[in-house]
C-alpha cells in the first residue's frame, strides 16, 4: 500500500476574508441557483450570460472563502469514490481530496446489506464453481433487457475479478458469509437470477457503522492513506471550466463552516455523487408514477451532480433516465420511505390487489422483473396483499414467515402498524380505501380457481406442488380477513451522465470533456432497464478503480469551449418543499427538566429538554433505536442548533432527515409541557 505524507499532498488552503459572495453561495446549496462570479459580486460590469463557465478567479481574486487544491479533486464518499481515491493513492497521485455533502462516507452502502457478484472470482474458485466472464457478460445483458452498454458491462466483468480479489485480499476473507449449501456463491432470489451461483453475500463486522462489508472494507483502507483528506458537509455545487476547455474546478458549500470552497484539480475530477432514488420529483419526471414510488435509500441521492455536469456540456439520455428499477415488496415505514419488507402472504394463498381492488399479476411468478413492472403500472404504486388467518399459520408452518415474524406480528415492529383488519370483505375494502363490490368479486373469482386446481387467467398454478413461491394453496376466506399494502420501493436509479471506455464524462458530439470523468450510480446506460443483482455494488467499485487510475495516468487535454448541453434538467426538480406551518412559538416557557417520547425508526425515541431563563439551554437525546450509522449526524447537530437558535425549527441534517425530524417533533412535545 503506497502512503504519502500529508504535508506533500494538499495546498494550505487560502482562506479569503471579506467574501461578498458567501449569501449567493450559500443559496447555490440550497436551492441550485446559478452562483455569481468573482467580476459579478465585485459590482463589475458583466453579461447576464455567457456560453462558457469560465474558471472563477483564484487567490486575491477568488469569489470563495477558501481555495483548495490536489492532484485529483473527488466528489462523493461512496463505493465509487473511495474506490477512486485508493486507486488513484495507489497509481502515484500524491493529493486527492474527496468533496462529501454528508458527515459520513458510505453513500447507497450506508442503505443496502451489499450483496456482491462476479464471475470466475477467487470466492468460486475455492467454493469449486465453475463459472464463465462471457455467461456473467449475457445474464447481465439479459437481465438489463438488452439494452446495456456492453462494451461497457465486458469493461465492468473484467475489472470486477481484480476488484473482489483485491476485497478478499484486504480483509473480506475473514468476513462471515450467507451461505447456500455450504457455499459463499450463492443464488439471490431478491433479484432475476443468474445462470450460476455468483453472487456473495458478506455480513459487515460493524453493523452499528456499516450494513456492508464492502463499505466497512473500503473505508478503513482509505482511512489509512495520508494523501487522501475527506471533506464532510460540502456539496458542490457548480463546475467550471478554463481558456483550455479544462473542467478542473469545483465550486461547494460547506454546511458546516458555512464557508464557499473553491477546489481545484491538477489532473481532473471525478464525479461520483449516485443517481436520484432519493428525488420524488425527478422519479415522477421521467416514470409513469415515479413521484409515489417509496425512497429506500438516502435523500440525499437527488440527482443534482449530474444536472451539475450538464451545465459544463455533459450528454445525457433522456430515455435511459427512465430506467429506474423497483422492488415489488416496498414496506413504507415512514411517508414516502421504505425498506424490502414483503409479508410473502401470497406464497400460501393471498393475492395482490390494486387500487381498484383488481389483480393483476401472478404473484408466485417466479420472475422478479414482470412482477415489479406491473406493480409500477398500478395506481399510486401500490398493492394489497389480501389474506386470512389461515394462511397466516400456512405460512409459518412452511417456515416462510420470516418478513411477517420480524416486521409485522410484533406491536413494536415497523410494519406493524401497516396491518388492516375486518370481519368482512367489504368492511376490509371501506378500510384500505377500494372499491368494494369488485374487491369482492376478485376473490370470489379467485377462490373459484383455487377450486378448480387448475391454472387462472394471470398463470398462477393451484395444482398444489409446493415451490419457492408456492407453499400453499388457500382461498381467501375465514372469520378474519387482513391487508397490507406494498409499494414499489426504489434503492437505485440508471440514467446519468454519458462516459467513453475510459471513463470521461463525453458531450453532446462524443467527444471527452477534458478533465472530467464520472463512475458509480451517476453513470448512465451501463447496465441496461434493469438492474443484475451485486451490481449495485461491485459495478461503483470497478469502475471507481478504473477512473481512479485514469484520472491519474491521462493528461486532460484540451477541448472546445465549455458550454451547457443542449438538454439540461429543470431546476424545480430539485426544489426542496419548504416544512408548512408557522415556526414554534416560544413565548411562556417555564423554566424546568421536560422529557418526551416519539415513535422512532425501529422504535421510541426519547428527548430531554432543560429550560433555564426562558431558554434552551440543554437538549439530550436520551435514547433512541435508529439506524446508527444513519442517524448519528443528526443526534450530534440537531440538538446542538435548537439550543443555538433557540428553537426547535431549524435545519435537518442531510441524509438524516427523518432523525432530525423526529427530534425536532419531540422537543415541540417538551415545549408544550413547558408552557
Amino acid at each position: 500500500m503506497k502512503k504519502r505524507m500529508l504535508a506533500a499532498v494538499l495546498a494550505a488552503a487560502v482562506v479569503l476574508g471579506g467574501c461578498s459572495s458567501k449569501a449567493s453561495s450559500q443559496q447555490t446549496a440550497e436551492t441550485g441557483e446559478t452562483k455569481t462570479t468573482a467580476a459579478e459580486t465585485s459590482g463589475e460590469e458583466t453579461e447576464a450570460k455567457t456560453e462558457a463557465k469560465t474558471q472563477p478567479e483564484t487567490e486575491e481574486g477568488s469569489a470563495c472563502d477558501e481555495v483548495k487544491e490536489a492532484d485529483v479533486i473527488i466528489v462523493g464518499a461512496g463505493g465509487a469514490g473511495l474506490s477512486a481515491a485508493i486507486a488513484a493513492a495507489d497509481e502515484g497521485a500524491e493529493s486527492i481530496i474527496v468533496v462529501e455533502k454528508l458527515g459520513k462516507t458510505g453513500g447507497s452502502l450506508n442503505f443496502t446489506s451489499g450483496s456482491m457478484s462476479g464471475a470466475e472470482t477467487i470466492i468460486q474458485e475455492l467454493d469449486g464453481i465453475e463459472d464463465t466472464k462471457e455467461s456473467y457478460i449475457e445474464d447481465i445483458m439479459s437481465n438489463g433487457a438488452g439494452l446495456g452498454d456492453r462494451e461497457l458491462i465486458e469493461i465492468f466483468v473484467e475489472e470486477d475479478v481484480e476488484a473482489v480479489e483485491w476485497l478478499w485480499n484486504h480483509g473480506l476473507s475473514e468476513y462471515t458469509f450467507a451461505e447456500q449449501n455450504g457455499k459463499k456463491s450463492v443464488f439471490a432470489p431478491e433479484h432475476q437470477l443468474y445462470s450460476v451461483p455468483r453472487t456473495y453475500k458478506p455480513k459487515a463486522m460493524d453493523p452499528a457503522n456499516y450494513k456492508s462489508a464492502v463499505h466497512e472494507i473500503l473505508d478503513k483502507e482509505a482511512a489509512a492513506y495520508d494523501n487522501i483528506a475527506i471533506d464532510y458537509y460540502t456539496e458542490v455545487t457548480e463546475l467550471a471550466g478554463n481558456e483550455k476547455g479544462q473542467v478542473l474546478t469545483a465550486i461547494a458549500y460547506n454546511s458546516d463552516t458555512k464557508k464557499t470552497v473553491q477546489y481545484n484539480a491538477k489532473k481532473g475530477i471525478v464525479m461520483a455523487t449516485g443517481g436520484y432514488s432519493g428525488n420524488p420529483k425527478m422519479m415522477g419526471e421521467y416514470a409513469k408514477h415515479g413521484e409515489k414510488y417509496l425512497v429506500g435509500g438516502a435523500d440525499s441521492a437527488d440527482g443534482r451532480g449530474i444536472r451539475i455536469m450538464q451545465t459544463v456540456g455533459a450528454a445525457v439520455d433522456r430515455e435511459k433516465l427512465s430506467y429506474i428499477p423497483t422492488f415489488p415488496m416496498g414496506l413504507e415505514f415512514a411517508p414516502g420511505k421504505g425498506a424490502i419488507g414483503d409479508v410473502y402472504m401470497w406464497k400460501a394463498g393471498g393475492i395482490c390487489v390494486n387500487q381498484e381492488g383488481k389483480r393483476f399479476i401472478n404473484e408466485t411468478l417466479d420472475e422478479v422483473v414482470p412482477r415489479e413492472t406491473a406493480l409500477e403500472e398500478q395506481t399510486d404504486a401500490v398493492q394489497y396483499n389480501i389474506f386470512t388467518d389461515k394462511i397466516i399459520e400456512d405460512l409459518k408452518a412452511a417456515n416462510a414467515a420470516g418478513m411477517w415474524n420480524f416486521y409485522y406480528e410484533p406491536e413494536d415492529g415497523i410494519g406493524h402498524k401497516l396491518i388492516r383488519s375486518a370481519d368482512t370483505l367489504e368492511e376490509l375494502a371501506g378500510i384500505i380505501g377500494v372499491p368494494a363490490d369488485a374487491l369482492t368479486e376478485t376473490v370470489n373469482a379467485y377462490n373459484e380457481a383455487v377450486e378448480s386446481g387448475g391454472t387462472d387467467e394471470f398463470g398462477r398454478d393451484f395444482g398444489g406442488t409446493p415451490t419457492a413461491y408456492s407453499v400453499a394453496v388457500n382461498k381467501i376466506e375465514g372469520e378474519t380477513y387482513y391487508a397490507v399494502p406494498i409499494k414499489a420501493l426504489v434503492v437505485m436509479t440508471l440514467g446519468g451522465v454519458t462516459v467513453n471506455s475510459d471513463m470521461q464524462v463525453v458531450d453532446e458530439a462524443g467527444a471527452a470533456i477534458p478533465g472530467l470523468y464520472a463512475a458509480g450510480e451517476v453513470v448512465g446506460g451501463i447496465w441496461g432497464k434493469f438492474v443484475s443483482g451485486g451490481t449495485g455494488v461491485m459495478g461503483p467499485v470497478a469502475f471507481g478503480r478504473i477512473t481512479g487510475r485514469n484520472v491519474v495516468n491521462l493528461e486532460p487535454g484540451e477541448g472546445r469551449p465549455v458550454k451547457e448541453a443542449s438538454f439540461v434538467l429543470e431546476e424545480e426538480l430539485f426544489e426542496r418543499e419548504q416544512a408548512g406551518g408557522e415556526t414554534y412559538d416560544m413565548s411562556g416557557i417555564r423554566d424546568g427538566s421536560y422529557e418526551a417520547t416519539v415513535d422512532g425508526q425501529n422504535g421510541d425515541m426519547t428527548v430531554r429538554v432543560v429550560v433555564d431563563g426562558g431558554t434552551i439551554s440543554e437538549v439530550a437525546v436520551v435514547s433512541n433505536q435508529e439506524t446508527e450509522n444513519i442517524a448519528a449526524p443528526a443526534i450530534e447537530k440537531v440538538p446542538a442548533s435548537i439550543v443555538e437558535q433557540n428553537s426547535p425549527d431549524v435545519d435537518g441534517v442531510t441524509g438524516a432527515t427523518l432523525t432530525s425530524g423526529r427530534i425536532m417533533e419531540a422537543v415541540k412535545k417538551c415545549l408544550d409541557q413547558a408552557k
